[in-house]
């Protein structure tokens, strides 16, 4: 039976004990609305860990559009069946209150990796991810942390994180899981229409392709993307970019480790998608 725990205090007893019975712990962040995705990251951790804790916290800090966060679907009944039948042993599921108490003044802040993309579509994001996740390291002592790699620049981030910190916290990042179209498994999913849906798995073909031209040396690559994506149907295009997988820094051409990433718009949704060239 999965606990629910609501308190920093009761999260870190539990912890205590398992630390206690040398056990490793695993944590596997999220903002609920869970799905196949993240429920292949609990079964990461279980494969490497003893214990297993969930987090569902609708981080604020981490929206820089009210309307966005007021859109961000809820879930958490249906959330713990879920969690329950995977067998996670504990979901930490904190009011804003417990992560953000009255006072609160802290801002944690990565440079380098956190500014292009991403960082520079939805400023602050990033100093909203970093300090609600540093916090849910520090609030839940966890040996291993579970990340899914649709969301490379915040894996990144976190990784970056965590080595100028020093946290004794080790970062998995696991594959990114796709429906049988191809579309990558995401909470905002759920927030399409059926005709947006149908559209939505466009975005990943035209990467795949782009990243087959990229290889092949084709110039126009990234330009015949956007192209495509927009002529399926999407609204418009935050960015379509090469760049290098640790360093987020720009590229030219296919390396070693080149990644394509990419954020679209479709029907008041922001889809974001990455693979490997």
């Amino acid at each position: 039976m999965t606990e629910i725990v609501r308190k920093v205090s009761d999260l870190r007893a539990s912890v205590a004990r398992w630390h206690g019975a040398g056990d490793t712990v695993g944590l596997v962040p999220t903002m609920g609305a869970l799905h196949a995705g993240h429920l292949s990251l609990v079964r990461a951790a279980q494969a490497d860990c003893a214990r297993v804790i969930a987090t569902i916290f609708v981080n604020p800090k981490q929206f820089n559009n009210p309307t966005d966060l007021a859109k961000y679907p809820r879930t958490e009944p249906a959330d713990l069946a879920l969690l329950q039948q995977a067998g996670v042993d504990v979901l930490f599921a904190p009011p804003p209150e417990e992560v953000y108490p009255l006072g609160f003044a802290t801002t944690v802040s990565v440079a380098g990796v956190a500014g292009p993309l991403e960082g520079a579509s939805r400023p602050g994001h990033f100093d909203g991810v970093a300090t609600v996740v540093a916090k849910l390291f520090g609030m839940s002592r966890a040996d291993r942390a579970y990340f899914g790699q649709k969301d490379w620049q915040q894996l990144q981030v976190v990784r970056r994180m965590v080595a100028d910190l020093n946290l004794p916290i080790t970062v998995i990042g696991c594959e990114t899981l796709r429906e049988g179209d191809g579309l990558a498994m995401s909470s905002r999913n759920t927030r399409l229409s059926p005709r947006a849906r149908a559209i939505a798995p466009a975005l990943y073909a035209a990467m795949t392709r782009a990243a087959s031209d990229l290889r092949a040396g084709k110039t126009g690559a990234l330009k015949t993307c956007a192209a495509t994506v927009l002529a399926a149907g999407f609204d418009s295009i935050d960015y379509i970019d090469l760049r290098d997988a640790d360093s987020l820094e720009p590229l030219t051409a296919p390396t070693s480790t080149a990644r394509l990433l990419a954020a679209a718009w479709l029907d008041g949704v922001r889809l974001i998608d990455n693979i490997p060239v």
